[in-house]
């Protein structure tokens, strides 16, 4: 029999939001490899082996699922969100890169899901309406030196940014820190969401302004969108606000020709 081995994204954690794709794939999958709170959310049928690791051994579990496929064995690796935004779908390449040859012969399929930024920003609006990016607060794959050059960088640029993985028990400190450095370049009165669980039972989303955020509004399943100077908010009496960041950008000429401002 020949394997095959299938990065699945389940979204943010909504049954609803799972894709009829990625729902396919996992339903097929004859084993299913993940960190054990994703493979929670999946309800394995009839003769499906779950294979739980820790969050911190994404690669030990891309090694192991990899040679159950190779042995023959439909395999699916589940991650939260999209598996390849900080997920398992980049620790399978890597062990494909280092691994045996047989494993580079394998077929090998990733199935995207919807990942937290996408998740927060609808519940809250459009703030990545116009140019925006994704960081990585964790320094455990990379330098803490290099995030803060990161931040400087695209808080310059204008970009509205994502941050992933903003706190933990082990980093405390950094998202206070991060905050610290995009005040040096951004505004006060510039908005940030903290979107937590976005989708579940226990979503809350909140709006501060970056002058008032700080860590202890996040955990480990908040994502933060920090706004560019353009992000705007516009109060509803008794409904949400909706924040959102204008498609056009100062300057920006329209296909007619005519220039226009941060709001058409």
């Amino acid at each position: 029999m020949s394997g095959r081995l299938t990065v699945v994204g389940l979204g943010p954690g909504s049954a609803g939001q799972v894709t009829p794709e990625a729902a396919e794939a996992v339903a097929e999958a004859s084993d299913l490899f993940g960190y054990g709170p994703y493979l929670a959310r999946v309800a394995p049928r009839a003769g499906q082996v779950a294979h739980v690791s820790d969050n911190r051994e994404e690669l030990g579990r891309a090694r192991a699922a990899l040679a159950l496929a190779a042995a023959g064995r439909r395999v699916a690796v589940v991650s939260g969100g999209d598996p390849g935004v900080f997920a398992m779908a980049a620790a399978v390449c890597e062990a494909v890169e280092a691994g045996p040859p047989a494993w580079r012969a394998l077929e090998i399929a990733v199935v995207p899901g919807v990942t937290a930024m996408l998740a927060v920003a609808a519940r809250c609006g459009a703030p990545l309406g116009h140019d925006f990016c994704a960081i990585s607060l964790s320094d455990n794959l990379k330098p803490w030196a290099v995030v803060e050059a990161r931040l400087r960088a695209v808080a310059t640029a204008g970009f509205v940014i994502a941050l992933y993985n903003p706190v933990s028990r082990a980093r405390p400190w950094q998202l206070d820190r991060a905050f610290e450095i995009l005040r040096e370049v951004l505004p006060g009165t510039g908005l940030v969401v903290f979107g937590r669980a976005a989708g579940r039972e226990d979503e809350r989303i909140a709006v501060t302004p970056l002058a008032r955020a700080e860590a202890g509004m996040a955990d480990m399943a908040t994502c933060v969108i920090v706004g560019s100077p353009a992000t705007r908010i516009i109060p509803r009496e008794g409904l949400p606000p909706l924040v959102y960041t204008p498609r056009f950008a100062e300057g920006a000429v329209d296909r007619g020709g005519e220039m226009t401002g941060a709001v058409r």
